[in-house]
């Protein structure tokens, strides 16, 4: 949107500007940081026209508008917030708002309209229309000014220095506003000597010393890069800020106390696939030894299959070890595959399971620090930063979920607000008041949380960047959804079961096109569920998974039942890692109709396929008892705002890709959008309604 070339500005003989390049995106917010006289109000004055440059190039929209006067770059969509406010003090609010719009000669009514937008924006302004703007507060004053600017609608809004006189809460008020016009879509041009505002406030910056750009990039390195802070706060300290030449800037406020978490890496690292394979084996040894002398458990099965610990030589001996199940945890309850004397467990976690007991898992120390460890490393492939703040909606207590979310995030030094599941009120305040930038929850309560945030239309009040999700499947139209709903937020599939460890086994990458999985603490196989034999890289199968420093229970290729497939070759992310694609279904929940295996993943894929349907749908099982032959009824949500006119189109459309890639022909009823139940916790989609009789 803008362009500034080698820009330079002069007051007579004296150089403020020397050689400017900048740009800013549509839609991006940038910040210009930097001392007293350092040349930022300078810059925004030459913007909008108020000084004109001695040399270079100012372009908006590709078009050069160098020396073009203040009305006609108003006109071109710029506007300016000014330094000081500069406002007409004898004038009311309503009339010192009126002249933000004077250079566009709008009709009255388009005045009016526009008035009405302002006052929304700024409800306190609503109530002080006909008060003098002289007798107002600095941050009524504030408010006023952006008022004044944005009547004028622009694309860029320029906003020089916003907190200046003002106290602390009533900058955090100036500052969420920011926010808000930022995620509403407007380009903002924000100068402010407060850095670490400016910086958290922006997605990009340019740092200026003495009219020249010394550094620019991504706004959160710049905040915390050590090299900077000696080069531009100088000998500050905490105790002491006034001490740089930036001591007011306030980029001695942000997290002194922990500053090298900005280039901590939970990463492992490996250089070469070699160099993992001979810790995978080295892992594999020990944790057949550490199972047999261990565990009575491993050392009888161990026995029966005929093989010693000694006789591990290379990883393609995993394929000797015998198999594990959830079984032998029911069965070995309350301490399945113990390992280690009582006095070091730590912990236990158990997964919710439906039928039985419990599935039950100890935890020695240092399974929990290994868990905490590689759990901060899904934060790190997910892109969150110690500057984020991270809202954990995943249930606490026995599950492994929430407080695993909670101490990864802790880890990487983010902040951490454990919500908890459920209650929807609570979550909006939470993301409203908090500004959390990562939602961490299941894809339901995503699902969930998104068609709420769209219903209260508070989409451009909240901050979220990234939803991390996980514990259930989601389809492609869901994700879209999610996405869509939270104001386009960054989606990331989560993967992990309480008996290995937790969620945070895994993570896809920002290229989302698979799960990268944690090879260097647990190996993954992938067997064909009927004839137990490994499948080739490539093939769908159940994923069956040995850890390789687990202490406290140690799994020895324990069958989770996720269907899933291993990715060959190196991800185009660069990451070493091996992966997976994302969990397809479980080899213990698909069913058959007629003589068809189907997952509930292939539904999800068909559904999505189909333009106008939603994202939610359930499937009811049934068997006539006169003909004894299956039937199946499909019940699918049209998309948000489809027409109930469409719906003999897509109930077309959807019998026949059923036909054509599942062979099977359902009954099919189209409902409303919304009309299906959703659910903090997992969705139900399944009813199979062909068994009568109890299963236990």
């Amino acid at each position: 949107m803008l362009t500034v070339e080698n820009l330079h500005v002069h007051y007579g003989a004296a150089e403020a500007l020397r050689g400017i390049d900048l740009h800013v995106a549509s839609g991006e917010t940038v910040a210009l940081v930097g001392a007293n006289g350092a040349g930022k109000t300078t810059l925004l004055r030459a913007l909008m026209g108020l000084v004109k440059p001695s040399a270079g190039r100012i372009l908006v929209d590709g078009n050069d508008v160098t020396g073009y006067a203040p009305a006609r770059m108003v006109r071109q969509g710029l506007a300016l917030s000014p330094e000081g406010r500069e406002l007409f003090g004898n004038l009311t609010v309503r009339e010192n708002l009126r002249l933000g719009g004077i250079a566009l000669q709008l009709a009255e009514s388009e005045i009016l309209q526009r008035l009405d937008e302002v006052c929304t924006r700024f409800p306190r302004l609503a109530e002080r229309l006909e008060q003098r703007a002289a007798t107002m507060s600095g941050g009524e004053q504030q408010m006023v000014a952006m008022g004044r600017a944005l009547m004028a609608r622009p694309r860029l809004l320029l906003l020089d220095e916003p907190s200046l006189g003002l106290a602390p809460l009533v900058t955090d008020e100036i500052f969420a506003i920011i926010h808000q016009l930022s995620r509403a879509g407007t380009t903002i041009l924000l100068v402010e000597q407060n850095a670490a505002r400016a910086l958290t406030a922006s997605a990009r910056a340019y740092l200026l010393a003495n009219g020249r750009i010394a550094d620019h990039g991504e706004s959160s390195r710049l905040l915390t890069d050590p090299s900077l802070r000696r080069a531009f706060l100088g000998a500050a300290s905490e105790q002491n800020p006034a001490a740089s030449r930036l001591g007011a800037a306030g980029l001695t406020n942000i997290r002194l106390e922990k500053p090298d978490m900005s280039h901590q890496t939970f990463m492992p690292s490996f250089g070469t696939t070699e160099e993992l394979a001979t810790h995978q084996l080295k892992g594999l040894q020990w944790t057949v030894r550490h199972a047999y002398e261990g565990s009575s458990f491993y050392r009888e099965h161990l026995d029966a299959a005929g093989i010693t610990p000694e006789e591990i030589t290379s990883l393609s001996d995993l394929r000797r070890l015998p198999f594990t199940s959830a079984d032998d945890l029911r069965d070995g309850y309350p301490f399945p595959l113990r390992a280690v004397p009582f006095e070091q467990i730590v912990r236990i976690h158990a997964s919710s399971g439906t039928t039985g007991k419990r599935k039950v898992l100890a935890y020695t120390q240092k399974d929990l620090d290994d868990w905490v460890h590689f759990f901060a490393r899904c934060y790190e492939m997910a892109g969150v930063t110690p500057l984020d703040r991270v809202q954990v909606a995943v249930g606490y207590g026995i599950w492994t979920a929430g407080v695993g979310f909670q101490l990864g995030a802790e880890r990487l030094g983010a902040m951490a607000i454990p919500a908890g599941p459920g209650n929807i009120d609570l979550q909006l305040q939470f993301l409203i008041d908090f500004q959390a930038t990562v939602f961490c929850s299941t894809a339901s309560m995503a699902l969930l949380m998104a068609e709420e945030i769209h219903r209260r239309d508070v989409a451009d009040k909240i901050a979220v960047k990234k939803v991390i999700y996980g514990s259930e499947r989601s389809s492609v139209s869901m994700r879209q959804k999610i996405s869509e709903l939270f104001g386009g937020a960054e989606l990331y599939d989560i993967t992990g079961l309480t008996e290995l460890y937790g969620p945070g086994t895994g993570i896809e990458c920002a290229d989302h096109d698979c799960i990268h999985y944690w090879g260097d603490y647990y190996l993954v196989e992938i067997i064909d569920p009927e004839t137990l034999q490994p499948l080739p890289d490539g093939e769908w199968g159940e994923m069956v998974v040995t850890t390789l420093c687990k202490e406290a229970a140690p799994l020895l290729r324990y069958r989770t039942r996720d269907i899933t497939r291993i990715i060959p070759g190196p991800c185009t992310c660069g990451s070493l890692l091996p992966r997976h694609s994302r969990i397809k279904g479980r080899s213990d929940d698909t069913f058959k109709f007629r003589g068809v295996n189907i997952y509930p993943s292939s539904i999800d894929t068909l559904l999505s396929a189909v333009p106008g349907l939603g994202s939610e749908f359930q499937v009811y099982l049934s068997r006539d008892e006169a003909s004894g032959r299956d039937q199946m009824l499909l019940k699918v949500e049209r998309g948000d705002g489809v027409d109930v006119s469409r719906v003999p189109e897509l109930l077309h459309e959807t019998l026949h890709q059923f036909k054509k890639q599942l062979m099977v022909t359902p009954e099919v009823t189209i409902v409303a959008y919304g009309e299906l139940p959703r659910s903090e916790r997992k969705s139900q989609r399944i009813f199979d309604q062909r068994i009568t009789d109890e299963v236990v």
